[in-house]
Order: C-alpha cells, then structure tokens, then sequence
C-alpha cells in the first residue's frame, strides 16, 4: 500500500477491494457468531483503516466499541415515537450511521450484550468489566454504549474498579435510533474522538452525551426526557466538544477521593437496600429490610443534608446490629449530607451510621458494597465515605 500513504479511510472489510483485504492485518476478520450470553447474532472487529499514519506521520490511536444496548439500540414504531421503543439494534448497525472518522483512529467493535440498561444487574456489569479490563492493553481508548437509564451506575462501578490512565468514555442516547433527530449517532462519534484524544488520558471514566463532556464518578442523570440531561451541578461538566474539536476546562485529573479496589473475574456483592425517606415513612420496611433481605447495609435517601424522623433514627439505633453501616445519602440531586449533620440517639452518635458526602443513593450503595466485599472495617468505610 506504498501508494496510499496520504490517505487514510475506514471501510468494512467485507467491502474492501481485494487488493486492501489481502493486506491489511486485523485482530478478528468479519465472521458472523452467536453470542454466549444473549439472543443475537453479531460481527466483531469489522471496521479497519486502510493507513497507520495520520496527515503529521503520527500512528492513528486505536479505539474499541463495546456495544451493550439502550436506547442508542433501540427502534420505535415510527420516527416521531420517543417511547415505547425496544432494542433492536447491534453495535455494528449502530457504527454505520456515524460521520466519516477520517483520520481519526482505527476503530474496532464488539457487542458484549444488547439490552436495556434496566435489566443490567452484577452479572451483566462484571461481564462488562472483565471485556473492558482485557481490552485495555490492546488499544489507546474505549467506548462504552450504554442505555441512559443506569449509566451512571456501570460507569461509577468502572471507575472505582479498574485503575488506568487510558480514556473509557460512555455514551448512550435519550431518543431511539428510529426517531427524528435521533441523538445517538452524534454522541457516538463524539464518543470515539474523545477516547481518540490524547489529552483525554488521565481524567477517569467519561461520559460524552448532547455535546458534553463528564465525568462518570459524579454524572448523573436529571431528566426523564430531556437530552440535556446528564448533569453535575456542583463538580461541572470537564469539558465539552464544539465543531468537531475536544475541549477541556481543566489540566487532566481524576475525582479527588477516588478509591480503586480489586476485583475479580467472578464478583458477589452483598446486598445493601436503598429506602427512600418520606412523609410518614413506615419504619416496619427497615425490619423487612434486616430480616428478610439479610442486609448487610443500607442505604437511605434521606429528606435533606441527612434529616431523617425520630422514630426513624430510634429504629435504626436499636433494631439494626451496630455493625451494620447505615449510609445517610439524600433525595436531592445536589448537595451533601456532612459528618455533623448525622442524628445522634439520647445525646449519643449512631457509631455504625455513615455520612454519604456527595454521593446519591445509587452511587453510594455501590461503593459501600465495594467496601465490604473489600472486608473493609467500620472504620476504614468511614474513611472512604469521608473523601467523596
């Protein structure tokens, strides 16, 4: 290919002409298989470059896509359906409606599972995980594509799972593939340039949705409907990506207090319940909570920076064992809840109840069940709450 040195496209391999598919060299050629966990039938790895350079002879970066489903899959009955729509899409369908990726990167992808992010439970996540950790020595960026839903909890769950310098950027979108408009395919191109920046190495887990850059330790999601709807308000977006440009606001950094902990291939995590405080909250749940679910925590979204009844607190103080944690998150999307403004009991400090910082109830509930699968004492869970 000595004469096309200049020129650098991405072309399926199935379609390239003969004399580029007997020379160009890729990890996995385009072979149809079945899917070990789920119903469907994918390609992988079947987008190549025909060049190794870019325009100032400097090797293109390599980026892979793991498709995992969502809306950004999904299909509606018509174009102007913005709901009741359902999966339907794979990520090799996904990666033909995206912009010409001239010069960008060699692009490579796999579907991992394709469902809708409400049916992602442990099993699914770890399966991501282990995809993405064996992954990572192949390529210079990865891209996740993920149902909005419960994205910020996979990439929370990434972030304070897997320790490297390299970019995995999640996106999704809020309207299907079918829809007028659709908001996808934008933010999947945006998505792959990101992870192609090198100025994107350093800075966590991303989140690359309606133009904006996050970050996926505080992103969460705002709006049911709104494509604007992935927001930090009190930590800020890092950047944003503007007529086909990444710009950041800041020096490459990752979220201060972050904890990495170490995981295996195989992973079971205690069960921690979320109960959502409210008017008249019934404090019979906790009980249920206890001795049904054999809690090994809880979680609870409390009215406030951590205000709960005094029923609710006295409940908490003697029917749960003082070796439970208790994590005082809140209902509301920003905010804290501070070491000070947790109850004491007849003048006493719970001992077993934690202060949740900026955490929701989602995001904190996952890193206590980190923490105690980490055999981590009372302690020492403090001691990582206190950071966030």
């Amino acid at each position: 290919m000595d004469n096309m040195d200049s020129i650098t496209s991405f072309v399926p391999l199935w379609e390239a002409p003969d004399n580029i598919r007997n020379t160009v060299e890729v990890a996995d050629f385009h072979n149809n298989r079945d899917h070990h966990a789920f119903k469907l039938r994918f390609r992988s790895c079947s987008v190549i470059s025909t060049s190794t350079t870019t325009e100032n002879d400097r090797p293109l970066p390599t980026v892979k896509i793991l498709g995992t489903g969502g809306t950004i899959a999904s299909k509606a009955s018509s174009s102007q359906a913005t709901a009741g729509y359902k999966v339907d899409l794979t990520i090799e369908e996904l990666v033909s409606q995206i912009p010409d990726l001239l010069g960008t990167c060699h692009l490579e992808y796999e579907q991992v599972m394709n469902i809708d992010s409400s049916e992602i439970g442990l099993e699914e996540v770890v399966l991501l995980r282990n995809q993405i950790v064996e992954d990572l020595d192949k390529y210079d960026g990865l891209v996740i594509t993920h149902g909005t839903d419960t994205l910020e909890e996979t990439a929370f769950f990434i972030q304070s799972t897997i320790n490297t310098s390299k970019p995995i950027v999640f996106c999704g979108s809020m309207r299907p593939s079918s829809a007028i408009s659709s908001d996808g395919p934008m933010n999947l191109y945006q998505a792959i340039v990101i992870a192609s920046n090198p100025a994107s190495h350093g800075r966590g887990v991303l989140t690359s949705l309606n133009d904006r850059i996050g970050s996926g330790y505080y992103i969460t999601k705002s709006n049911a409907n709104s494509l604007d709807t992935f927001k930090s308000v009190g930590q800020g977006y890092i950047g944003n990506f503007v007529n086909n440009q990444v710009r950041y606001y800041y020096p490459p950094a990752k979220p201060l207090g972050l904890t990495i902990f170490e995981v295996g291939k195989k992973l079971c995590l205690p069960e921690i319940p979320i109960l959502y405080a409210h008017q008249g909250f019934n404090n019979k749940i906790i009980k249920l909570m206890i001795t049904e679910l054999e809690a090994k925590g809880l979680v609870i979204a409390t009215m406030g920076a951590g205000s709960l009844s005094t029923g609710t607190n006295e409940v908490l103080s003697t029917l749960v064992n003082s070796e439970i944690p208790i994590v005082y998150s809140k209902r509301s999307m920003e905010g804290m809840v501070p070491i000070e403004a947790l109850p004491k009991v007849n003048d006493r400090p719970m001992e077993n109840v934690i202060a949740g910082g900026y955490l929701n109830p989602q995001k904190a509930r996952i890193l206590l069940q980190l923490c105690i699968n980490a055999g981590y004492s009372l302690k020492q869970i403090k001691k990582v709450f206190k950071s966030v």
